[in-house]
């Protein structure tokens, strides 16, 4: 099965020349129509739709500031995310910090730069009072609990450590409304990468009746429902892209239902995904550079599992083509292989392909997400280098290799 690449072999050969493998490459053309089609989708959304880009997913200041470029804040959960927005002009309500477990530093400089802060805990009501002081908009991380389903990747709701329950929602608007909080929010996330496009408005059918329960209830103002991210990617051929037209029309048609005509009418749409709007336009780019035959045939390349960590986590499917053999039969069949010592660094187990021979590059599909940012430096490995190709095929590096001085930074010898 073929899936077209952004690049020929003699395009990837001459990339090669000045970037040596492995390497993550984004295609910036089509993330950029990409997120054009998905903030239009939801044109219609009162006040302006905003999708706060999570930046776990590709946490690159050259791929925010594109984004910021074209709309998107940022969905924020560390420090260093944080100053991620912050060093590419992000400030306000165009940063969502949304974390858990969170210690005060963090909540600091999420108000320092003047964030929406969405809180994932009632007791961090308290611990922000103690601290810093509440700011004059808050949200909260609703856990639906059995009332909702969640997916393989995230979990049952129930099993999730995330989010208020639904009594502690309502006690913790009415405190922070007590200490004169003004504004606020409702979110939720109850799902990774789920392809099902009424999951989604499933998800906005349960936001709309809760935030119009607890605001007739507690008589608050609400500004925002933060429908969360987790809108999946074909991974595979079979599996399709989630409708985005047809989910925003679907919730569309019930905030209309439920609240035209009241106080609510109005109340802004947010997203935070960041799968859908990178993932299907990163691939990690390798070498094919030994082969071996025992009860298997192994295919092992300069790539291990530090560089795309997915398929050995939770055995995710990633494409692979063999650049230049993309009309060949798929008539050998591999395990493709990285050099960790663990037996779980494998990008794909007895998968058709081409025959293989040393030097060829492989190309690993879907890495736009959750790559990259995944890497790690088990067994001295050390990260390697993300390059953007540009709308005119020039390529620019915007994140260099590791090197071993890199590595050995936070060590100190001197002291041995």
């Amino acid at each position: 099965m073929n899936r077209s690449l952004p690049f020929s072999k003699e395009e990837i050969t001459a990339i090669n020349q000045n970037h040596p493998t492995p390497f993550h490459i984004y295609d910036q053309k089509a993330i950029q129509k990409n997120a054009e089609a998905f903030l239009n989708a939801f044109a219609w959304a009162p006040g302006g739709f905003r999708n706060y880009f999570a930046v776990k997913a590709l946490p690159n200041p050259h791929i925010l500031k594109m984004l910021h470029s074209q709309g998107m804040g940022a969905d924020c959960s560390s420090m260093a995310e944080l100053i991620l927005a912050e060093k590419v002009g992000m400030r306000g309500e165009e940063i969502m910090f949304t974390s858990n477990d969170t210690p005060m530093d963090e909540y600091e400089k999420a108000l320092e730069l003047g964030a929406v802060i969405n809180l994932d805990d009632i007791s961090h009501l308290d611990f922000i009072k103690q601290g810093p002081g509440l700011p004059e908009l808050l949200c909260f991380r609703y856990n639906p609990g059995p009332l909702k389903e969640g997916n393989a990747i995230i979990g049952s709701p129930e099993e999730a450590k995330y989010g208020f329950t639904r009594e502690q929602l309502k006690e913790g608007y009415r405190k922070a409304s007590a200490w004169g909080v003004t504004r606020f929010g409702l979110h939720t996330m109850v799902a990774s990468n789920e392809l099902n496009a009424d999951y989604f408005i499933e998800t906005a059918v349960l936001l709309i009746d809760l935030v119009k329960e607890i605001s007739e209830e507690l008589d608050i103002n609400f500004e925002f429902i933060n429908l969360g991210g987790g809108i999946g990617i074909p991974y595979k051929a079979e599996e399709k892209a989630v409708d985005l037209k047809y989910v925003s029309a679907g919730i569309k048609k019930y905030y209309s239902k439920i609240l035209s005509g009241t106080k609510l009418d109005g109340i802004k749409i947010y997203m935070e995904c960041g799968r859908m709007v990178t993932g299907p336009y990163g691939y990690l780019v390798t070498k094919a550079i030994h082969k071996k035959d025992t009860y298997k045939h192994y295919i092992g390349v300069d790539a291990c599992m530090a560089d795309l960590m997915r398929p050995g986590l939770y055995g995710a499917y990633h494409h692979i083509t063999i650049p230049g053999k993309e009309n060949l039969s798929e008539d050998h069949t591999y395990d493709v292989v990285g050099s960790l010592c663990e037996n779980n660094d494998k990008f794909a187990i007895n998968r058709p392909l081409p025959l293989i021979e040393a030097d060829d590059f492989i190309v690993i599909h879907d890495t736009g997400a959750h790559g990259s940012a995944m890497g790690f430096n088990y067994n001295g490995k050390l990260r390697p280098a993300e390059l953007l190709l540009m709308e005119d095929g020039s390529v620019k590096e915007i994140r260099r290799k590791e090197t071993i001085e890199d590595y050995f930074a936070t060590l100190d010898f001197a002291t041995l």
